[in-house]
């Protein structure tokens, strides 16, 4: 294996007891090469036994404070790889998930995602997991996962930590002004659960809402505002 294609795969976490062990399992059941340099679970303050879990399927912690955008980063500097693979702690790889991000850096890419299904037959959920396969900014979200050059990642300074919610998004707008953007057709499979539990309507238009006020030049505290009180809630 080649040390400029090591992966550092980089999740954040926080009170993920019920699903950090099985994507991790499913991490090394879909990886093919040799390419996984390190798993890296970057804990915003679990009071669960998420940590424990972590840490008997031989992955590292690494403790944060809370903030999604705050883990990633972190979870970056202590990364040894020459590609930031970043995860959510709900979402699962596609077989030779490794071996196709390889393929795209091979080809030119410097930063990419895959497509996204949800855990779900609810045809609105389908259709807008089906947008993912566009490469438009607007299509973009940190459910699809990530991969970049850890070189483009520390020219462009990572996540924005005033974000504390739509961090992915913002940053990947960056890396669309400063990188060639791979859609990888394969698919991971995110959990559906923030939707089952809040109501798939609601939750879909309130997150088009906060697309919106984004576009329209929205602050981060006005965007975590309207989610606080209308998703949180």
């Amino acid at each position: 294996m080649s040390p400029n294609n090591s992966i550092s795969i980089i999740i954040p976490v926080l009170n993920e007891e019920r699903l950090i062990g099985k994507v991790i399992d499913h991490l090394h059941k879909t990886s093919t090469t040799l390419a996984i340099k390190e798993i890296l679970c970057v804990d915003g303050g679990s009071s669960d036994n998420t940590c424990e879990i972590v840490k008997t399927r031989g992955a590292t912690v690494i403790e944060s404070g809370k903030g999604r955008a705050k883990q990633m980063n972190k979870g970056a500097r202590n990364a040894t790889g020459k590609i930031l693979y970043f995860l959510h702690a709900d979402t699962f790889t596609p077989q030779k998930f490794d071996e196709q991000i390889l393929e795209a850096i091979g080809q030119g890419y410097d930063s990419g995602c895959f497509r996204m299904k949800f855990d779900t037959r609810n045809p609105i959920l389908r259709f807008f997991a089906y947008l993912s396969r566009i490469n438009h900014r607007l299509c973009r979200g940190g459910d699809q996962s990530l991969f970049v050059k850890r070189d483009l990642f520390n020219k462009t300074e990572g996540f924005n930590e005033a974000y504390l919610i739509y961090e992915d998004t913002e940053f990947i707008t960056r890396l669309y002004k400063k990188s060639k953007f791979k859609i990888i057709p394969d698919a991971v499979i995110t959990s559906a659960r923030k939707y089952r539990e809040k109501g798939w309507l609601r939750v879909q238009y309130h997150f088009g809402m906060i697309h919106l006020k984004n576009y329209m030049g929205a602050e981060p505290e006005e965007l975590y505002s309207y989610y606080k009180k209308n998703i949180l809630a």
